[in-house]
């Protein structure tokens, strides 16, 4: 005669047995997370379906718990990601969802920041929807490295399979997978936006602008919002470039509405006044220097007002010139406007400048004709100008660049 089972017994062996299941099943999860590179996106997921194992009714799955100590969250960033997660009552789709991520080529930090951008993400189908937008986007032409940042940094939709036909749309405005991602890490509304009703009438107001695709692209990846703006708002801006001076179809309106994109008129307004203040310019003197440069709307004051500082009290040119040729206002002080200036101050001083040079004209060149007019001829003369400039491009002065 058999021994009547201890049903105290069996309930201990049963949540022992579910105990070494759930460890067996999250060294799964850590090896995958380690070693994401060992596998294709499909294999850790049979892997991890192959140590499934129902949870007992006596255990309670700990999300919170899971969220720090499986997929990398932190503390508060777990309590805040586990009441979007209340209802799970297993790992086994977390898991498969860590699993398949890991397999995407994510680390485990990219996968923390993904789950703790999106709780959610932990629930959606493996094989249904996140296999499924992989093949979509790869079949767009995204390589592997673009789907795993488009992971990380695309939320809520990369969950969705309207993901799919949104990059399809995109990918051909930006010109590039590279361009897209890039504007998607300013503005991830890109992809929650309406297309009907936002994105596409913006996108054909800036061409009714004159802007052609590459302008396009290349105002959306500064502004990205431009596209998911209320068009009305658009409209404004457009209007507000136009006041500008700058015509519809030339070719400094992008920059035009780059410079009063989200900007309200009261601060236009007020950017032009220092700039009449600090520059010393007339009425006419912004007008004209905004109309050829207006990106200098853009500018911070206090880098308006260290250039000021450089070009009218250190260099004493006139306030006329500088006027005439904002472009000036656009250039990096260390990395070339106040390193030509020493080049040329101390050629100048040396005997070795010849004719007189325009300064303009010399910001103007590019790096490597700078350097074959004005650093190369002189390797005998001064064989120290070249790491000197070099030094002064790292914001740095060299002795023979002190002219006090």
């Amino acid at each position: 005669m058999q021994p009547t089972p201890n049903p105290s017994a069996i309930a201990a062996a049963a949540a022992t047995a579910a105990g070494a299941m759930l460890r067996l099943r999250s060294c799964i999860v850590s090896h995958l997370l380690s070693s994401p590179a060992a596998f294709r996106v499909s294999s850790p997921h049979r892997l991890l379906s192959a140590a499934a194992a129902p949870i007992s009714p006596s255990q309670r799955f700990a999300v919170e718990d899971y969220l720090v100590s499986t997929c990398g969250l932190t503390r508060a960033q777990a309590l805040k990601a586990s009441t979007k997660l209340s209802h799970l009552k297993s790992p086994a789709n977390p898991d498969a969802v860590l699993a398949f991520l890991a397999g995407l080529g994510l680390s485990g930090a990219d996968i923390a920041a993904a789950v703790a951008k999106d709780p959610r993400l932990l629930c959606a189908g493996v094989d249904r929807t996140l296999a499924s937008n992989v093949v979509g986007l790869t079949g767009l032409g995204l390589s592997g490295s673009d789907v795993a940042l488009l992971a990380t940094i695309a939320g809520e939709p990369f969950r969705f399979k309207s993901v799919v036909p949104k990059l399809q749309y995109y990918l051909p405005l930006f010109g590039s997978s590279e361009n897209f991602l890039r504007a998607l890490r300013k503005s991830s509304h890109l992809l929650t936006s309406n297309r009907d009703r936002v994105v596409e009438p913006n996108v054909a107001l800036l061409r009714e602008c004159g802007l052609a695709a590459c302008d396009i692209a290349k105002l959306c990846m500064v502004v990205p919002r431009i596209l998911t703006a209320n068009p009305e708002l658009v409209r404004e801006m457009v209007a507000c470039a136009e006041a500008l001076g700058v015509p519809r179809g030339s070719g400094m309106f992008r920059q035009a509405l780059q410079a009063v994109s989200f900007k309200s008129k009261e601060k236009i307004a007020a950017k032009a006044s220092y700039l009449k203040k600090i520059f010393r310019w007339s009425d006419a003197q912004v007008s004209h220097a905004v109309c050829k440069a207006p990106i200098v709307l853009r500018k911070s004051n206090s880098s308006l007002q260290q250039r000021s500082e450089f070009f009218l009290s250190e260099m004493g040119l006139e306030p006329a010139y500088v006027a005439h040729r904002p472009a000036l206002l656009s250039y990096s002080m260390e990395g070339r406007l106040r390193p030509r200036y020493y080049v040329i101050k101390f050629l100048k001083a040396n005997g070795l400048l010849g004719q007189y040079r325009d300064y303009y004209n010399i910001v103007m060149l590019s790096d490597k004709v700078f350097m074959e007019r004005f650093i190369c001829p002189h390797k005998k003369a001064a064989p120290h100008l070249a790491k000197d400039y070099a030094t002064a491009c790292k914001g740095e002065v060299p002795a023979n660049f002190r002219f006090t």
